[in-house]
């Protein structure tokens, strides 16, 4: 119970990985306060806390004013805010070439402007309590992943705006983690837009073969409580990483050719 007293957002909250937040964080002692647009799948999940301290906000993150009456009814139940996770995402799958538009402007805004919408009525508070943001980002905000454009693009973006917030409150207490789970057991695959914006479906990967959600979660914990500026998850994600440091272009034939042996890939038809 290492989180008594402490309070904490999760956006994104209604499944996957930060389904599984919500429910370490309460676990660990934490009031949490769970975003998402989906009302049914909030209350269900307030429900399954049970009675543990929580608040269920409806929140399109790609709306500032939702994004700030969610910190705002925060503060108005329990007065702090220490952790804010920013999770909401949402991934494709096209080649740039095929793409609409439409997708990659969809992808921006809620990867990156849900994280610095949340982000900036957050920080006030945060710093008071001198507490974390955390950015869930992806391996494709360090290495660009061939038919992920947008969604890599999007992870970029995050990447380097919590990179300047962690160097801007480097001496204000405040506590900003760039993590990085690679590939883990959740509905984003199956919900991640095509070339004409409409969902995918299906997903081109083995779950069960996953990092669990549930892992995830408790991985991000432990960060937090080490107050660690980057987490990076998986031997292939730490791998990748590194490699594309000093090794580019071999790296990026190695993506092309795995991404290229996902069932319906657009990098197969395109050879």
């Amino acid at each position: 119970m290492r989180l008594q007293g402490k309070v904490a957002i999760i956006t994104g909250a209604s499944s996957g990985i930060g389904l599984e937040c919500a429910r370490v964080f309460s676990e660990a002692g934490a009031a949490v306060v769970i975003a998402a647009r989906s009302a049914d799948k909030l209350k269900a999940l307030e429900e399954e806390l049970g009675n543990r301290p929580v608040l269920a906000v409806i929140t399109d993150v790609t709306v500032e004013s939702d994004c700030k009456h969610l910190i705002e009814e925060t503060i108005n139940r329990f007065g702090r805010i220490d952790i804010l996770i920013n999770n909401a995402g949402l991934s494709m799958r096209a080649l740039f070439k095929d793409l609409d538009l439409a997708v990659m402007k969809r992808l921006m805004d809620v990867n990156f402007w849900g994280c610095v919408y949340c982000t900036k009525y957050a920080l006030p508070w945060l710093l008071e309590s001198k507490g974390s943001v955390v950015g869930v980002t992806s391996i494709a905000g360090f290495k660009g992943l061939p038919a992920r454009t947008g969604y890599s693009a999007s992870k970029f973006a995050m990447n380097g705006f919590l990179d300047t917030l962690r160097t801007e409150h480097i001496y204000d207490g405040l506590h900003v983690m760039t993590f990085a789970p690679g590939f883990t057991a959740s509905n984003v695959r199956i919900s991640a837009l095509t070339a004409d914006g409409t969902p995918q479906g299906v997903t081109p990967r083995k779950e069960e073969k996953m990092m669990p959600a549930r892992t995830v979660a408790l991985r991000m914990l432990k960060g937090i409580r080490m107050r660690k500026d980057f987490v990076i998850l998986t031997p292939l994600g730490k791998i990748t990483v590194w490699a594309s440091k000093f090794f580019q272009r071999f790296v990026s034939k190695l993506e092309y050719r795995l991404m290229a042996k996902e069932p319906d890939s657009p990098l197969s038809r395109k050879r």
